[in-house]
C-alpha cells in the first residue's frame, strides 16, 4: 500500500509503525513510530496533523489499535477503512485443529514430548513456557523478551519465506506439529503448504473479532476507496 500511495500524487501519506520491531523495513513514504496514547491520543493526532482519512492495516491479531481507530475516527469526524486480509481456510490434505487462543493452542499440543514450530509473535511465547516437555522452534525478527519455553530455538529471520525454504526447515528441524496464527495473506502461507505436503498437523489459532471501518480486502481496493472517501482537494492527508 505504501508503494501505491508513494506513486500517487493525489495523496500525502504517513505510515505509522507500532514500534515492536527494532528495525522495520524502509518505506517510500513518511513514517512515524510508537503508540498514540489510546483512542483519545489518536483522535488528537488526527486533528493536529489535519488527517482526512485513515486506513487501518494492522495485523489481524491486533484488535486494540483497531478498536481505538474506530473510536478516534468517529470523534475526529474522518473516514476509516480497515484492510482485512481473507483468513486461510483448510483445503484437501490439511490436518488442522483450531484453537481460540495461544494458551489453548499450547494445551492442544498434548502431553507427549513433541518438536513444535511456533509461527506466532514473540509476545505470545510466555503462553508456552509452562508446557515444558516439548522442544520449540520459533522464527522472529527481533530477539524474544520475557518468559519463554526453556527448550526454545530462536531463528532470527525476516520473511517472506518460500515453499522450498519452509519445507527444508520443517524437515531439518524434524518438526512434529506447527502452531500458527491464522494471519491470512500470502507472505507466510508457504509453511501451511509445506505442512500439507509433509502431512503435519497444524494447530491454527483463530482470529479475534476486531472492530472495523469500511472493509477493503487488498491494497489496491484501499487506494480506490481513498479516491472517493475524502473531500475534493487533490492532495489529502492519509
Amino acid at each position: 500500500m505504501a508503494k501505491l500511495l508513494a506513486d500517487d500524487s493525489r495523496f500525502e501519506a504517513t505510515l505509522s509503525f507500532a514500534g515492536r520491531t527494532a528495525a522495520p523495513q524502509s518505506q517510500p513514504i513518511a513514517t512515524r513510530t510508537g503508540g498514540f496514547g489510546g483512542a483519545d491520543g489518536l483522535a488528537q493526532y488526527i486533528r493536529e496533523q489535519a488527517i482526512e482519512t485513515v486506513i487501518d492495516a494492522t495485523h489481524p491479531f491486533a484488535p486494540r489499535i483497531s478498536a481505538n481507530a474506530v473510536v478516534a475516527c468517529g470523534r475526529a469526524g474522518v473516514g476509516l477503512a480497515t484492510l482485512v486480509r481473507p483468513a486461510w481456510k483448510p483445503v484437501a490434505g490439511d490436518n488442522w485443529q483450531t484453537a481460540p487462543t495461544a494458551v489453548s493452542a499450547a494445551l492442544a499440543i498434548g502431553k507427549e514430548p513433541r518438536k513444535v514450530f511456533l509461527a506466532l509473535g514473540r509476545q505470545e511465547l510466555h503462553c508456552f513456557a509452562a508446557i515444558a516437555q516439548h522442544h520449540y522452534v520459533v522464527r522472529l525478527i527481533d530477539p524474544p523478551q520475557g518468559a519463554r519455553p526453556h527448550n526454545l530455538v530462536v531463528l532470527q529471520q525476516r520473511g517472506p519465506f518460500d515453499f522450498d525454504a519452509e519445507l527444508r526447515l520443517l524437515k531439518e528441524r524434524k518438526i512434529d506439529v506447527i502452531v500458527s496464527r491464522n494471519s491470512g495473506g500470502s507472505a507466510t502461507y508457504a509453511k501451511i503448504e509445506a505442512a500439507r505436503v509433509l502431512r503435519l498437523p497444524v494447530i491454527m489459532i483463530t482470529r479475534p473479532v476486531k472492530p472495523t471501518g469500511h472493509i477493503v480486502r487488498t491494497a489496491e481496493e484501499a487506494v480506490a476507496w481513498l479516491a472517493h472517501a475524502g473531500p475534493a482537494p487533490s492532495l489529502r492527508g492519509v
